[in-house]
This record gives structure tokens, C-alpha cells and sequence, in this order.
């Protein structure tokens, strides 16, 4: 009798591993698009755990060598900026069509391109050479004039905040010819230039914006500023380097929007906006004030941060909250503290609801440990790890499917017990305090097979970095497909048709522990879209994650 061990009917369901991953376990590799769409949705060329940036750079220029559809590439810088809100990696994919498609490049740049930050950064891109130019082409150059003379006020105000490059270097080479004398006298202002040299434009052609700014900084006094500050609509960073003190920075607090507001609590708390200064109960000449708290003030950020319609109009996610809460001084009062929890917890509103429970495995092994968008240098790197990222995921999920179980793991799978009254933060806090060692990648699917074999799953969502190294699978496959094929086999006979796996990868390397097929989905990304896509994909309505960039409309 043949050797039924050899030539089991199982090994032609396991798909041989072709690679290795970064950590040297077993990996299947992506084929170039797929790959760069991993990248495009979750690099931001800074190091990460198993890349440097140059890495990074130099995967990202060969990936493109290998991808010879420009309409592909196009559509990946749109949804990278579009659905998930990367800047860096959608300006360098513009820069490289206008060196293969000029024509689409145009028909792009205005929609990746959409504020002075990833104009700026685009433009460092060019200057630098990495992709083989250090000027703006004629092409380009056209791109750039086109976006300065569109722009409005706000926008090239916003734009002009930021050195290295600044947006009077980008005017400079650049060199829009203005459509008007406002453009013109706003031109000259902002590249610091007399505007009677832009004649026929003069002082009072400027902007109404631009003069009533100007007059905020020429302000000499408190109040006067106080009272422009209150009616001044621009960026708030404008208005930053004048004000003249706490009452300025309250004008200037009452005129941010609530993700403003969300971003700068501890610049808020360094200029007094959360206190008021009285004085002290001494007499006399040596009398000192003292800081009492502006309940007022405090209720008003609370109040914003926590407005239903703000949050569900703007579809915030709850991963924004958390970033928040994460970097928020201790000194922050504790009101607007619990505002961003109850956020949080309104922002789970705009995560979907999947067809049935799942099984939610959260990597908690080392490598997560790393920030999120790559480590940036001393003072610069975000304090939201990948750990951090996941288990708001992991809690996201669980908040909308409460029927789901969660699996922290690392070389171990954690029992976890699951707290209903825990805010969405407290739960992703908790949960990202688990492991720090190797990744098995396979656990969460064992866990299923075994401690839950009698319960009915839509499937699993993995959330990871993929770089599983510790088991392995049988027939050369990975340990991930191994378990996976014991849950299909499992969960069919529970009654559930077609299972199916999710692999979540917030980081951008190459390979995955299971390929792509008909019950596989792997997608690349930390933005909400990546829960519509999940939802959709379980429901039986969505693609592959390729095809949800090619779905994109130029």
C-alpha cells in the first residue's frame, strides 16, 4: 500500500512557502503589484523593525521596475492618499509617473496632491535625486503652477507653514505667472519679496485674509490681538509664533476645528489655555498669581472633541483617539482625557459590523513594539506602536462583533478576559500589554481548532506584521495554512459554508504567511478603509486588495 503519509490527500491542499520572511521564517511571496499596494498603504520610509528607510526606498524603486502599468500606478497613489491617508509614499509615486506618464500624471496630482504638506513633500522628493531628477521638469513645473494658482488663500497659507523645503522655495522654481494682481501681491508676500517689485499689485491688493493677518502681527497689545484672533479663519499654526499670551492662545483654541484641537492638547496645556491666573490672597507690591483651572475652557475642548455629528460626519477613527490619549501629558486635565475615551467609543460607530463572530488574532510579539510609521530620529517618532495599532483593531472589532474572541499571541497564546464596561482605549491598552517575544503567526487559528472547536466562525481576522519565524507547517507550507486548513475543515463541519482568513499587515514587507485565494485575503494598511474592505470581503461582496485599487475611478 502506498505511504499515505507521503502522499496524503492534505499535502495538495497546502501550498508550498516560496520564501522567506524578513525574520526568516516561511513566507509566501506577493507578486510585485500586490506588494507595492503594501507598501503604497503602510510605508512612510522611515525604519522600521526589519527595514531601514533605504530599504525601503530601494524595495519600493524595484517593486516599480517590475509594475509596468502606469493606470495601476496612478490609481495607487490615489487610494493611497484617498483611503489610506499616507503622504509620503502617494508623492513618490507621482514622482514617478511624471517621469513614465506625464499625461497621467495630471489627471492625478490634484487629488494627491491636496494640501501644501504633501506638495512640499513631493517637491523635496524631486529636489533630492532619488528618482532621478533633481528639478522640475516642464511637465511638472506646469503641475505645480496650475496647483499655486488654484490653490485658495487658506490652502497656500497652510501651505506656507513648514521649512526644508518651504513654500517660498517651491515658488521659486516653480515660478507661476500670477492670474491676477491679488495672486500676484500674495505671491510676492509670501516669498518675502517688496510686492511693489510684483507691480502692478500693490499692499492693498492682498487678500483680505492675508491683511487681517498681517494686522494680528503687528497687534500691540493683548486685547487688540484677542479680538482679531477670535474672527482670524486660518491654520492655527499662523498665529502660533505672535500670540502674545494664555488669553491670545484661548481666541485661538476657540477658532480650531475638533481634530485640531485633538492634535494640540499638550501645546494647549504649555500655553495656559486650561488655566486662569488670579492673584493670590498676599497684599502688597509682592503679591504672585496663581493658576486655577478654566472650567470653561476645559468643558469647551471636552464638548468638541466628544461632538456626535463632528465624529460621524468626518468619519473619524477611533485609531486618531488613541493617538491622542497616547501622547496627551499627564498635566492634561482628566475631563478632557475621558472625552477622548467616550470619542473613541462614538468613533466605533463608523467601524462596521461583520456578517458573524470571529476569531481576532493580535501579534503582541517584539517586532510590534516598533512605531507605527517607522522610527524618525530623537523627538520625532510617534509613540503609537504597532502593538498599539493592532489592538485597537483587535478592540474595534470586539466592540461591533462582541460575539468575536480575541487572541493575543507571540510564541504563546493569552486567555484573555474581556471587560464590557472597558472604554475602546482602556481595552487596546490592556490588550497591547501582552507578550514581546518570537511570532507564530498560527496560534490564534490553533487556539480555534482547539480550545473553541465547537463554536461557529466567519472566520479569523490576523492582525500583524507577518514576520511568523517560530513553527512551521506540514509540507513545507507555513503553520498558518497548516491551521488554517484544519479551521476550514472544522468549521464546515459546524455548519459555516465558506470560512474565510483576513491577514491585516500594518507594515510594509513583501510576504505573508498565507497566499492569496478564493477564502485568503491579505490587505496592507492602519486607515478605516481597511475595515470597510474587511466587512465587505466577509459579506462575499469585495475582491483582492489589488482590486480594490484598480476599482479606483481616475
Amino acid at each position: 500500500m502506498v505511504n499515505k503519509t507521503l502522499f496524503s490527500s492534505t499535502k495538495n491542499k497546502l501550498p508550498r512557502a516560496d520564501s522567506f520572511n524578513e525574520a526568516g521564517g516561511r513566507a509566501y511571496k506577493f507578486a510585485p503589484k500586490h506588494a507595492l499596494a503594501q507598501m503604497a498603504a503602510t510605508g512612510c520610509f522611515n525604519g522600521v523593525f526589519y527595514a531601514t528607510a533605504q530599504n525601503q526606498l530601494a524595495e519600493m524603486q524595484k517593486l516599480i521596475d517590475q509594475v509596468d502599468d502606469n493606470v495601476f500606478l496612478a490609481k495607487l497613489a490615489v487610494y493611497a492618499r484617498e483611503r489610506a491617508y499616507m503622504k509620503d509614499m502617494p508623492a513618490a509615486l507621482l514622482v514617478v509617473l511624471s517621469k513614465r506618464d506625464t499625461e497621467l500624471m495630471h489627471r492625478v496630482f490634484d487629488r494627491v496632491i491636496d494640501n501644501g504638506r504633501v506638495m512640499r513633500t513631493m517637491f523635496q522628493m524631486i529636489r533630492s535625486g532619488q528618482f532621478g531628477r533633481t528639478s522640475l521638469s516642464s511637465s511638472l513645473q506646469r503641475a505645480f503652477q496650475r496647483w499655486l494658482n488654484e490653490a485658495s488663500v487658506g490652502k497656500l497659507l497652510s501651505a506656507s507653514i513648514g521649512n526644508d523645503p518651504s513654500l517660498r522655495d517651491v515658488l521659486r522654481m516653480a515660478r507661476p505667472t500670477p492670474k491676477d494682481n491679488a495672486r500676484r501681491a500674495l505671491f510676492g508676500w509670501l516669498t518675502d519679496k517688496e510686492i511693489a517689485k510684483w507691480a502692478p499689485a500693490t499692499e492693498t491688493d492682498l487678500p483680505a485674509q492675508v491683511q487681517t493677518l498681517i494686522a494680528y502681527r503687528n497687534a500691540d497689545s493683548v486685547e487688540a490681538q484677542t479680538l482679531i484672533a477670535g474672527d482670524l479663519q486660518v491654520r492655527w499654526d499662523l498665529l502660533a509664533d505672535a500670540a502674545k499670551g494664555p488669553l491670545v492662545w484661548k481666541a485661538i483654541a476657540r477658532q480650531m476645528g475638533p481634530q485640531a484641537l485633538r492634535m494640540n492638547l499638550n501645546t494647549l496645556l504649555r500655553h495656559k489655555v486650561f488655566t486662569v491666573a488670579r492673584l493670590s490672597e498676599s497684599s502688597g507690591h509682592d503679591s504672585e498669581s496663581r493658576a486655577t483651572v478654566d472650567r470653561e475652557m476645559i468643558d469647551y475642548v471636552a464638548d468638541r472633541l466628544t461632538s456626535v455629528d463632528e465624529i460621524r460626519r468626518s468619519r473619524q477613527f477611533p485609531y486618531q483617539f488613541l493617538a491622542a490619549y497616547l501622547n496627551a501629558s499627564d498635566e492634561v486635565p482628566q475631563k478632557i482625557k475621558t472625552a477622548l475615551h467616550q470619542a473613541a467609543e462614538i468613533a466605533c460607530g463608523n467601524v462596521p459590523e461583520l456578517p458573524g463572530p470571529v476569531v481576532i488574532g493580535l501579534d503582541t510579539s517584539g517586532s510590534m513594539s516598533m512605531a507605527a510609521t517607522g522610527s524618525r530620529g530623537r523627538g520625532a517618532t510617534s509613540k503609537m506602536r504597532c502593538i498599539d495599532v493592532a489592538a485597537l483593531f483587535a478592540a474595534a472589532i470586539l466592540r461591533r462583533n462582541p460575539d468575536s474572541v480575541v487572541v493575543p499571541f507571540d510564541t504563546r497564546a493569552y486567555s484573555v478576559r474581556i471587560d464590557p464596561s472597558d472604554s475602546i482605549l482602556s481595552l487596546s491598552e490592556r490588550l497591547a500589554k501582552y507578550g514581546g517575544g518570537g511570532t507564530n503567526c498560527s496560534l490564534p487559528l490553533h487556539e480555534a481548532n482547539t480550545r473553541f472547536s465547537k463554536r461557529k466562525f466567519a472566520g479569523c481576522v490576523l492582525v500583524s506584521d507577518n514576520e511568523s519565524w517560530v513553527g512551521s507547517g506540514r509540507y513545507g507550507s507555513t503553520g498558518v495554512m497548516t491551521e488554517w486548513q484544519k479551521f476550514v475543515t472544522n468549521q464546515k463541519r459546524l455548519g459555516v459554508a465558506s470560512p474565510k482568513l483576513v491577514c491585516i499587515d500594518i507594515q510594509p514587507y513583501g510576504s505573508t504567511q498565507a497566499p492569496e485565494r478564493d477564502d485568503i485575503l491579505n490587505i496592507g494598511g492602519f486607515s478605516d478603509a481597511v475595515f470597510n474592505v474587511v466587512s465587505s470581503y466577509l459579506s462575499g461582496d469585495a475582491g483582492r486588495f489589488v482590486a480594490e485599487v484598480e476599482s479606483v475611478e481616475l
